[in-house]
């Protein structure tokens, strides 16, 4: 089986959301296992309440280490400022040992996000994000690109699609707006496109 690791923050509940959708598309690729884990908070309970963040979802949470396992992870977060949430940025900060053993070198990677507004910094994010694959020798990052179609191009409502990974927009205040039907498709679309490519690199591997 290729394994597929959907791993995540989030505050409000939106990129949880995004990442249960994502994990139907991956499952529906024959051969493609897929676990969604979250990243540990950081944040007291106290400030928690006090944000009215949402309860966190029963997903296990995720140490370093384990990303070793993974075949291909897809890794969501909320924009902050145009760079990843503090609790991802913690993930990726525990693994100096991975990085020292280049351990997670050749595997495929892929980003997926929140943001509060249209100019939230979707591409950005994306962007100063692949800093963190790079250094890891990971094989930089896939894309969506526009393979998602007619979806990325229609302009009848708002929407957080772009190449660079599926996401949503919750609003001025992170949590007024919900994810839309097309901005949920678009993730189902990425898991299933992620995940055949990833098959595709473990199969190949596995053959030379």
């Amino acid at each position: 089986m290729t394994k597929i690791y959907i791993v995540y923050y989030s505050t409000w509940g939106h990129v949880a959301t995004l990442a249960d959708e994502i994990k139907k598309g991956a499952d529906s690729v024959d051969g493609v296992e897929a676990t969604i884990w979250q990243v540990a908070e950081t944040l007291p309970e106290e400030v928690l309440g006090k944000m009215s963040a949402a309860p966190k979802k029963e997903h296990p949470v995720i140490s370093g280490k384990q990303l070793v396992d993974a075949d291909g992870i897809l890794f969501g977060f909320p924009a902050r400022f145009g760079m990843m949430a503090a609790q991802m940025k913690a993930l990726f900060d525990s693994t100096g040992g991975l990085w020292s053993q280049q351990a997670l070198a050749g595997k495929p990677a892929g980003f997926f996000f929140a943001l509060g507004t249209q100019g939230g910094g979707q591409e950005e994010t994306a962007l100063t994000a692949v800093s963190q694959l790079t250094h890891h020798g990971m094989m930089f990052f896939v894309p969506v690109g526009y393979t998602f179609g007619a979806g990325m191009f229609d302009m009848d409502e708002v929407r957080c699609c772009s190449p660079y990974g599926s996401g949503t927009f919750a609003g001025a205040d992170g949590r007024s707006r919900k994810p839309s039907e097309a901005e949920l498709q678009m993730a189902e679309h990425q898991g299933k496109y992620f995940a055949a490519i990833a098959k595709k690199l473990k199969m190949g591997a596995a053959s030379v």
